[in-house]
């Protein structure tokens, strides 16, 4: 599913303009990244939460040469835990 069939998806659903479906989806994603750019977690009752786990430094290989072996430093990593609701709603 695609970003403009999500917004169609929105609209019909919702009763509302392609163009306020664009507008709050667009609200809601910049919303998330900037809470998760802070370093919050976003907590959507029955969906999910959103938040940044730190993914611990490695040592990986070079995939043009194998033999060489590189440092693959610690980072931020966004991450989704689904909420109960979602989990049973797929089950």
């Amino acid at each position: 599913m695609s970003k403009q069939d999500i917004i169609n998806a929105i609209a019909d659903a919702a009763g509302i303009t392609k163009r306020s479906a664009g507008a709050a989806l667009e609200a809601l994603t910049t919303l998330v990244t900037n809470e998760l750019k802070k370093g919050n977690s976003v907590t959507i009752t029955g969906f999910g939460t959103f938040r940044v786990s730190q993914r611990a430094s490695r040592m990986g290989v070079n995939p043009r040469n194998p033999s060489q072996r590189i440092s693959i430093p610690s980072m931020k990593v966004p991450a989704f835990k689904a909420g109960k609701t979602l989990k049973d709603a797929i089950r």
